[in-house]
């Protein structure tokens, strides 16, 4: 399948009225955009299969949709540094800042030094995109040890206080996915949650309540990674 056969098929796809649904109901406003929901991005990747210089292709279009189908069809052993550079600049909303960061940083072998260069970032989805990587670390690598993850705890505290929404919502979503990796990130977790809360700013009260309250639920599911430490 080539760009413009894959191009065709999402105009053909394209809904002018989902673009002003997803604005509205999820805050996803992009440029360039067709109007086509995630899961049918999602069965056309399947269709496609992976292809790292198609994917690169399709971002090259500017076109919102073509440029999620990249983060599908990337393989992420193919990542370099300038792409990651390169892609997070243009991030103009939760929804593609997450797909990157969920389906090719975390996935590859760069993502730590960026996840720290990127948590001092300015622009909102820059910055989001150190903690969306970082949350979406703790399931992508299953094999690292602790001090990975120990070393991000100071970088949640500094950005607890950042109020812009997508920023917030990602620090705390990274606090709550290293909280449950395993039994002593846990702990290391709710302490440093106990230390958010005492900041005077309404946003790290909230990013520390809401993970203590995920926390403390009965039944709080972990990971137990890495298992050959804590599952014999």
């Amino acid at each position: 399948m080539t760009v413009q056969d894959i191009i065709d098929a999402l105009h053909d796809l394209q809904d002018p009225e989902k673009v002003t649904f997803k604005q509205k109901k999820f805050g996803i406003a992009a440029h360039n955009s067709l109007g086509i929901y995630h899961k049918e991005l999602k069965i056309m990747a399947k269709d496609i299969g992976q292809n790292s210089d198609l994917a690169i292709e399709l971002f090259e279009t500017n076109i919102y949709e073509a440029r999620l189908l990249c983060s599908k069809l990337f393989k992420p052993k193919d990542l370099t540094e300038e792409l990651m550079e390169k892609w997070v600049v243009t991030f103009e909303n939760w929804e593609i800042c997450d797909s990157f960061c969920m389906g090719v940083f975390a996935k590859s072998k760069l993502p730590v030094p960026k996840i720290f260069e990127w948590s001092e970032r300015k622009p909102e989805f820059e910055k989001r995109a150190s903690f969306a990587t970082m949350a979406a670390l703790c399931m992508a690598d299953k094999k690292a040890g602790n001090d990975q993850f120990d070393q991000f705890f100071p970088l949640i505290t500094r950005a607890a206080t950042d109020d812009r929404l997508y920023v917030k919502k990602a620090v705390n979503w990274a606090l709550r996915n290293i909280g449950k990796r395993n039994i002593d990130l846990h702990q290391a977790a709710v302490e440093v949650a106990e230390d958010i809360l005492k900041m005077e700013n309404k946003a790290a009260k909230w990013i520390a309540k809401d993970a203590l309250r995920e926390f403390q639920k009965d039944g709080l599911r972990m990971s137990d990674y890495p298992r050959a430490q804590y599952r014999p």
